[in-house]
């Protein structure tokens, strides 16, 4: 085996899972001291990556992210887990899902902060597009996971379509 063909062999999900903790600061925060919208979606980014460079093995650059909802607020002094994984792959590009929570270690609470899918793509050092590996979905959970991402990425490529035609 070649080590490209080693390169492409599929990968199960838990190989890409990663978890990164945040200590919200006061440089984190807005004048309420609640965590600033920004620099969550900084960090979604970052943990999304983390799971894709576990899975590409390669580099990877941020393509789209999809719809975010802020459920909780988060404050100064709390802990933020962003949890990630690979959710599907497509030739070039991944998509990967980022479930974020607060956890308040005084009061001994944790609640689901947000949920975000990121779509990257695997490039080499000079940018070009590389071939990712297949993705093995082994519960039905990341069964579900992966089956989702096909359909949230015929619905972005309806919707890219549809604004391709609009601008003419």
């Amino acid at each position: 085996m070649t080590m490209s063909e080693d390169m492409l062999m599929p990968r199960p999900v838990r190989d890409s899972q990663s978890e990164m903790t945040e200590l919200v600061l006061p440089n984190d925060a807005n004048p309420l001291g609640a965590l600033l919208g920004g620099r969550l979606m900084h960090w979604i980014d970052l943990a999304g990556a983390m799971a894709v460079h576990r899975h590409t093995r390669s580099y990877a650059v941020t393509a789209s992210v999809d719809h975010i909802d802020f459920l909780v607020p988060v404050q100064v002094g709390d802990l933020v887990i962003l949890r990630s994984s690979v959710n599907r792959v497509f030739q070039t590009s991944v998509e990967v899902g980022v479930k974020v929570f607060v956890e308040n270690y005084i009061a001994d609470t944790s609640q689901h902060v947000a949920s975000a899918y990121l779509t990257f793509v695997a490039i080499d050092a000079k940018g070009n597009h590389l071939k990712v590996p297949a993705v093995i979905p082994e519960t039905e959970e990341q069964q579900r996971r992966y089956d989702d991402a096909g359909r949230r990425r015929e619905l972005r490529r309806s919707e890219g379509e549809r604004r391709r035609k609009a601008k003419r």
